[in-house]
């Protein structure tokens, strides 16, 4: 007989098990708090998104 399936989350495709602690100042935050709100993302993701920009410049 198999055991039971756990219940919970699924595992993620690409877990995000890295934390990044960085200083910033106040207009830095409000920045980072105004494109979170107006794109409908986290924090986190605006500052992910930041990096790949950075990135893809760095190519050309």
């Amino acid at each position: 007989m198999m055991p039971p399936k756990k219940m919970g989350r699924p595992p993620a495709d690409n877990p995000k098990s890295k934390t990044l602690r960085i200083r910033v100042d106040d207009k830095t935050i409000e920045t980072l708090e105004d494109c979170s709100k107006a794109l409908e993302i986290s924090k986190s993701e605006v500052v992910r998104k930041g990096i790949g920009m950075v990135k893809d410049s760095l190519k050309k």
